[in-house]
């Protein structure tokens, strides 16, 4: 292990943007703690210097013991990214409730949990980077997101609290708000007309050439710059997507 890399966590590692960040870290040498409830994806990866764990992100007690126990191999925890999350497309007046609780459970509850449990460790030692998936559905409205888009405002707008009150601790919080990627996503939504409509609406604005490897990329990056810069919120999205 290269010894001047500190930990890095990552959740929701199994797919998406948490598996391209898992591939995008490990080229460098970091060594990672990666969550995910289905662990085999990540241990196929069969990265170095890396722990695999199956975690509920939403249990806050099973997400801890795996970051302590991970801490206690590889050192505190200098990043975590917050990735882990569901959206689950669908019209306020009909979608099942339970299908909002899921979203607020872990689009929510889980980044909360992620940041309670490392940013008092960040605060002590004055260093370390929080980073927090939002969404292009955390700063505007899109049809058949209202659920959806009430989390990742959610998101954005904690975030940007608690970037404020670890400012002065040189701890770093950053939102990252992709758009339209492919992922895996929109298969969690129920409603097979949503999602037939989301992939044509992608289609129609063109939004199909970006990919999660360029979001890891950039979260790589913003990561990377020194510990004095924040690059407290970052939108990316497909160049011809227009919305």
């Amino acid at each position: 292990m290269n010894s001047n890399k500190k930990l890095v966590v990552i959740t929701g590692a199994s797919s998406g943007f948490g598996l391209e960040m898992a591939k995008e870290f490990a080229k460098d040498g970091y060594p990672l703690l990666l969550l995910a409830r289905r662990v085999d994806k990540m241990e196929d990866l069969n990265l170095a210097n890396t722990i695999c764990r199956k975690v509920d992100v939403t249990n806050k007690a099973v997400f801890e013991a795996a970051v302590r126990e991970a801490e206690g191999v590889y050192g505190k925890t200098d990043l975590i990214v917050n990735n882990a999350g569901v959206m689950l497309l669908g019209d306020l007046s009909t979608q099942d409730p339970l299908e909002w609780q899921r979203m607020l459970d872990v689009n929510l509850t889980g980044v909360m949990n992620g940041m309670q449990i490392v940013m008092n460790d960040m605060k002590e030692r004055r260093f370390g980077t929080i980073i927090n998936l939002s969404s292009i559905a955390g700063l505007k409205p899109f049809g058949n997101h209202a659920a959806y888009c009430a989390t990742k405002y959610g998101v954005t707008g904690m975030t940007e609290v608690v970037r404020g009150e670890l400012s002065s601790y040189n701890v770093r919080v950053l939102s990252i708000c992709p758009g339209a990627v492919g992922t895996e996503l929109l298969g969690n939504t129920t409603d097979q007309g949503i999602i037939d409509g989301y992939n044509d609406w992608k289609e129609a604005v063109g939004a199909t050439n970006i990919t999660p490897a360029d979001v890891a990329r950039t979260i790589k990056y913003a990561y990377e710059m020194p510990q004095s810069v924040s690059l407290r919120e970052i939108i990316i999205t497909d160049t011809m997507q227009d919305a």
